[in-house]
């Protein structure tokens, strides 16, 4: 089984490399377009909101309500009912989002002034933000029902369509930077019209792989009022609990707001590099286990669930603390090979890679998070993780006040870091006392040969890798070829390291 889903996380991770690989690009572009002034602060905040709302309603709360039941439906019921469940809460969704909305069109000069207080004292950023985020907020409707789309499919083990999906939203700003942009008065808004552009196109994008199973929505609010009930009881803590990091990083938007300009793009490039590892490893083994989890519960199997919970781990932490160690050693290489051009300046580089540095040290327990939140909505459990996230909110907000004054934006990032650390020990440690979790033997020689491999890998590259002066003076070729030659003889180092001490490959993949 773990073989199955050690491949099911591969495809989707691969998947998810490509949208995460034109993600990238998206941003060199935008980069070099608008650089990390006052347009791309506005835009982000413009983005950010519905994009937060699209973490809460959908793959966030949402699917980790809806996934479960789904899976306990397609374990226990017939297909008509399982119709029925994905037929009523289509529609349910569907409704609520577009009240959701038009209050989000209707209120967007308000939404702002909650989100980015710091604008209210601009009159032309508030106008600009509250014009934007009128044109990106119907985004929400139509990226929380690909999500829907995706959860069916994903249930269904269909995972590569939903992994790719992504793609069309960097596809759609790319174009609209590069075409579009020139031919408005006001270019930045140009990408405003690309997310809304996205959303729609991610949506039908859908549509012919759930009609291919059978299961394309037909929305009818009289199917099955009992499962969407269960859905919508679990989805409201839910809402919280899976979305604590991206509530944090609004905090940090928020504070960041009334910091000088350029500190919400700093903070955005960064959490972009970031978001590679999360999006490529930790959303893939996320989006493979929850389905995986769920059955297990279902099949009442509780020796597999904590071995699939412990094979998830084991994972994560084999491939996060090299992901962020790399980060924060790469931290300026990666940022001047990919955004110091034109607009984009190396005073940027420098004080985005100070937050890169700050969220890299917290990538392991975000990564982590994507494994032990699941633990909870896989058995249907969302008032836990809800605790939980209200203390790790409760410790970003304290540790934003008392890192901002020091370290400016840094210390934002620091502090969700910091904050994510807190969930992880408060989720890990309810699944020890809750004898859901139960580790198999062998830990302490995996992270002792973790550590060493890391070390080993941490020394290269620190001394081996040019100084900042020489990255500046490089053209792009030099740039691109020195940053592959050294995140590919990092890599080797340390799997070459991890070899020499006999990893037990084996065990990764063995039957749980």
């Amino acid at each position: 089984m773990s073989l199955h889903l050690l491949k099911s996380t591969f495809t989707v991770g691969a998947m998810t490399m490509i949208s995460r690989v034109f993600g990238l690009i998206r941003d060199v572009v935008i980069a070099r377009l608008f650089g990390a002034g006052l347009g791309m602060d506005v835009f982000i905040v413009a983005f950010r909101i519905p994009n937060f709302l699209r973490r809460l309603f959908a793959e966030g709360g949402f699917s980790q309500a809806f996934v479960p039941v789904l899976s306990e439906y397609r374990e226990q019921r017939s297909q008509q009912e399982v119709k029925a469940l994905i037929d009523h809460t289509a529609a349910t969704l569907g409704l609520v989002l577009f009240a959701i909305t038009v209050i989000g069109i209707l209120a967007a000069p308000l939404l702002i002034m909650v989100f980015a207080p710091g604008f209210v004292a601009d009159e032309g950023k508030h106008a600009l933000a509250s014009d934007m985020l009128r044109i990106t907020f119907p985004y929400i409707l139509f990226i929380s029902l690909t999500a829907f789309a995706g959860g069916i499919l994903n249930t269904y083990k269909q995972f590569v369509v939903p992994a790719l999906t992504p793609v069309l939203l960097n596809l759609s700003l790319i174009a609209a930077g590069l075409w579009l942009a020139p031919l408005m008065d006001e270019p930045v808004k140009a990408l405003a019209w690309g997310v809304l552009i996205a959303g729609i196109m991610q949506l039908l994008f859908q549509f012919p792989f759930l009609f291919r199973i059978r299961m394309l929505p037909q929305p009818c609010l009289d199917r099955d009022r009992e499962g969407v009930k269960r859905i919508l009881k679990l989805m409201l803590p839910a809402l919280f609990a899976v979305s604590i990091v991206q509530i944090n990083l609004l905090v940090d938007t928020l504070i960041a707001s009334f910091l000088i300009t350029g500190s919400i793009s700093w903070l955005y490039y960064s959490d972009r590099l970031l978001e590679f590892p999360i999006g490529v490893f930790g959303v893939a083994i996320g989006t493979v286990v929850l389905p995986s989890l769920s059955e297990k519960h279902a099949q009442q199997s509780a020796a597999s669930f904590s071995r699939t919970l412990d094979w998830a781990l084991r994972w994560i932490l084999l491939i996060g603390i090299p992901a962020a160690l790399g980060l924060i050693l790469l931290a300026k290489p990666l940022l001047t090979t990919l955004f110091q051009y034109e607009e984009f300046t190396a005073h940027d580089v420098t004080m985005a890679s100070r937050s890169l540095i700050a969220f890299a040290c917290g990538l392991p327990a975000f990564l982590l998070i994507k494994v032990l939140a699941p633990g909870f909505f896989s058995r249907q459990d969302t008032k836990t993780p809800v605790k939980v996230g209200a203390i790790a909110l409760v410790s970003n907000i304290v540790l934003n006040l008392l890192l901002v004054v020091p370290l400016a934006h840094a210390g934002l990032a620091l502090a969700t870091s910091l904050a994510a650390f807190i969930q992880v020990g408060l989720l890990y440690g309810l699944l020890r006392r809750q004898k859901v979790y139960h580790p198999e033997a062998g830990w302490c020689g995996f992270i002792t040969k973790i550590t060493i491999a890391s070390l080993l890998m941490c020394l290269l590259l620190d001394y081996a890798v040019a100084d900042f002066a020489q990255w500046l003076a490089w053209g792009v070729a030099d740039r691109v070829v020195q940053l592959a030659l050294w995140i590919l003889a990092g890599t080797a180092c340390y799997f070459i390291a991890l070899w020499a001490m006999r990893m037990p490959w084996r065990d990764m993949t063995a039957q749980i």
